[in-house]
């Protein structure tokens, strides 16, 4: 049994919990945090699902992706759910995500990290992950044309790689301008 951590609308914890797969009590949010690792080739480092796996089975998915758990919080999250889903041990303790994104039940953090990954060395998680590859921007929106890669918006994910080599929402002229 799952319990996840429930939040107020300005992500503020709210002493309540609730078990996965149950009703979210309404005017309540929870957190999931995706993790995208791009290498030094600026490739997307993407996982297959399993096919018994609930919700988009065996489709391919950025690297990693899941819910923080009661006494998460995005950080530890992101750091738990790559060391469980890929082996890999990264510390977000000092990362913030590139982006967050409000959806109808929560915040959904999206953290993006520059990292060469010998694919051969991972340890996949057998519930979670089929499969691994490095994928490229026109390959990961090929699948998505295909419908073999979970139906993220394209903007979203050409946004991720554009945020693979930029911080923030400013170019550094409009930084410079504004100092």
């Amino acid at each position: 049994m799952e319990l996840w951590d429930l939040y107020d609308s300005g992500r503020n914890k709210l002493n309540k919990t609730m078990i996965r797969g149950g009703k979210q009590p309404k005017n309540t949010y929870r957190i999931i945090v995706h993790i995208c690792i791009f290498n030094s080739e600026g490739k997307m480092l993407i996982q297959q699902r399993q096919p018994f796996k609930k919700g988009f089975s065996n489709m391919w998915d950025i690297t990693v992706g899941g819910s923080a758990i009661a006494g998460d919080d995005s950080r530890t999250a992101a750091q738990r759910e790559l060391l469980e889903e890929l082996g890999i041990d990264h510390d977000f303790s000092a990362l913030r995500p590139a982006l967050t994104i409000n959806f109808e039940l929560g915040f959904d953090d999206m953290y993006v990290i520059k990292k060469d990954v010998e694919i051969d060395k991972l340890k996949l998680q057998y519930e979670e992950v089929q499969k691994v590859k490095w994928a490229d921007q026109e390959e990961i929106n090929k699948l998505l044309d295909e419908g073999m890669f979970i139906p993220y918006h394209k903007s979203l994910i050409d946004l991720l790689f554009y945020m693979k080599d930029h911080e923030g929402a400013h170019t550094s002229k409009d930084r410079t301008a504004v100092q």
